[in-house]
């Protein structure tokens, strides 16, 4: 599994996932966005529709019936119940589950959290870390 830690220092989650959700989709993968702030998922959901200039990113919520045919689920659980292999951590809570790809998105409060994460999974066998932070308006990875 490959673990990718995004610190927010610019942007919030909302206007980063659109960016990892093309590329996901790009891929020939489906996503699970997940977050247990109800208002996050609403504000992920409006920039789905918005913020990418070519297209609107087709999305559904969990619970609202038809999960299985999402490209993009978001939920508050860390259940794929659109077979998604991908999945990204809104709200910046480290949840476990069987994914390929795992983003986790957390904020500068949440620093002290990431790297207690970042510990954690170095010690398991099979996981790949990377950690990503902002510059201007760019991703670099990297300390």
């Amino acid at each position: 599994m490959r673990v990718d830690f995004y610190q927010l220092t610019r942007d919030p989650a909302e206007l980063v996932l659109p960016l990892i959700a093309r590329n996901t989709l790009a891929a020939g993968e489906r996503l699970l966005v997940v977050s247990e702030d109800d208002r996050q998922l609403q504000r992920v959901s409006e920039a789905l529709w918005t913020r990418i200039a070519e297209s609107f990113l087709a999305h559904g919520r969990a619970g609202d019936g038809h999960e299985d045919r999402q490209p993009i689920l978001l939920s508050a659980k860390a259940d794929p119940a659109n077979g998604a292999r991908y999945m990204a951590l809104a709200d910046g809570v480290w949840r476990e589950g069987t994914f390929d790809r795992v983003f986790l998105l957390f904020p500068p409060a949440r620093i002290d959290d990431a790297r207690g994460c970042w510990r954690m999974l170095g010690q398991r066998e099979g996981v790949e870390r990377r950690y990503w932070r902002q510059d201007g308006g760019k991703w670099k990875e990297g300390p």
